[in-house]
């Protein structure tokens, strides 16, 4: 009988994207793989700027540990000695080190930082990058530089093809799936379907599962206040949102509700339900924010590839100040790493 093998398991290869230059990505990524225990856990390829990265190396007094390749160079194999190259895109660097706001050309790298790097992490790839997490970019400056997708989600969600993407967020006590992103309140019920609805419950459970839990438990918001209280307040409830639960509850999911979204949150957090899922960005958002703003992870369910990514913006009132801490990043890339295990 063959004897286990005593070798550790081969790290995976994680894809950082710098997101928005002249935001604090440089900082926090320069900080977070800095950090010994996280060097450990994956080899890493930054997609972004060797320049912005020294220069917050040097405020932060840390001594750069990264090695740096061209990113159209051929020598990019990703077979690479270190356990972290800067594939460096410097024909963006007349972006300097002092614009802290949003700026076409801005728009324009990050965008290149996502898309290289979404193609390494796409199955069939010859680069063999297993997930991407991917610091915060502008929505202005993808606006600035004429990119029609709102945001990360999106974009991803074309990128790969994706039949269906959905946005769910992890955090210490409390995980939440979104139904709908990026929309103006004011057209929710013209965008919230049953589909809409089950999908976060379904991918939401399938990602659970796959992160160890054994039969997770899911709650789902209404989208009324007190869930309608049995029409009174909207027929959303009665119309949409109950059909989806029954619709997954037939695929052997654990789901109840809709529940008033003012107390579901409480219940979460005291443990009895592994998941919440909200109808709407800010119903969802603000307990996630609220509860764990520097730990919180987003991830995109749904795509043929690993994505997470840090929750919260650019924060350029902070950059260059030294100040910004990399906490919900190595959150992120801590659950790429469990993720791409699962796989």
């Amino acid at each position: 009988m063959a004897q286990p093998s005593s070798q550790p398991a081969p790290r995976p290869t994680l894809g950082i994207t710098m997101g928005e230059p002249a935001g604090i990505g440089p900082e926090i990524v320069v900080k977070a793989l800095a950090d010994p225990a996280i060097r450990k856990l994956a080899k890493f390829v930054v997609f972004g700027m060797n320049e912005l990265m020294a220069y917050a190396a040097d405020l932060a007094e840390i001594e750069p540990y990264w090695g740096r390749i061209q990113h159209d160079s051929p020598r990019t194999n990703f077979d690479f000695v270190h356990d972290v190259i800067v594939l460096d895109y410097d024909e963006f660097s007349l972006l300097g080190q002092t614009i802290h706001q949003p700026t076409r050309q801005g728009g324009q790298a990050s965008l290149a930082f996502l898309k290289d790097a979404t193609e390494a992490a796409t199955p069939g790839s010859s680069r063999k990058i297993d997930a991407i997490v991917t610091a915060p970019i502008c929505k202005e400056s993808w606006h600035l530089a004429g990119v029609k997708w709102p945001g990360h989600t999106e974009m991803l969600q074309a990128l790969t093809h994706a039949k269906r993407s959905v946005m769910m967020f992890c955090a210490p006590k409390l995980n939440v799936a979104l139904a709908t992103i990026h929309i103006p309140l004011l057209t929710l019920e013209n965008e919230l379907t049953i589909g809409r609805v089950f999908d976060p419950i379904d991918l939401g459970h399938q990602a659970l599962v796959a992160m160890g839990y054994d039969k997770p438990r899911i709650a789902v918001c209404g989208m009324n206040p007190h869930a309608s209280e049995h029409g009174l307040f909207g027929d959303e409830e009665e119309r949409l949102i109950e059909p989806a639960i029954s619709a997954a509850r037939e695929l052997g999911i654990d789901v109840s509700g809709p529940y008033p979204a003012d107390t579901i949150f409480i219940d979460a957090i005291k443990g009895r339900y592994d998941l919440v899922v909200a109808m709407y960005h800010d119903q969802g958002l603000i307990p996630v924010k609220l509860l764990a703003f520097d730990d919180a992870v987003n991830v995109t369910l749904g795509l043929p590839l690993i994505r997470t990514s840090p929750d919260h913006g650019t924060a350029f009132d902070i950059v260059g100040k030294n100040i910004a801490r990399p906490d919900s990043l190595k959150a992120a890339i801590r659950l790429a790493v469990k993720m791409a295990g699962g796989r």
